[in-house]
């Protein structure tokens, strides 16, 4: 997969010590990316964008 020009953002809520981060890059057409920041070369999931904010928006209520 291609993933020239995707823009990576760790989450706000992500700190500075190693903790267990993962990255997102939703500037894609069609798709979100999602990857461990302490390992960027280890392989990327692939979402289409509905199930990713029915995730996260899942998440958020709990």
């Amino acid at each position: 997969m291609d993933l020239t020009g995707a823009t990576w953002r760790t989450s706000t809520r992500s700190s500075n010590n190693g903790g267990d981060c993962v990255e997102v890059a939703d500037n894609l057409p069609g798709r979100v990316l999602v990857r461990d920041t302490k390992n960027r070369d280890g392989g990327t999931l692939t979402f289409a964008p509905a199930a990713w904010r029915a995730f996260v928006g899942r998440v958020a209520s709990r």
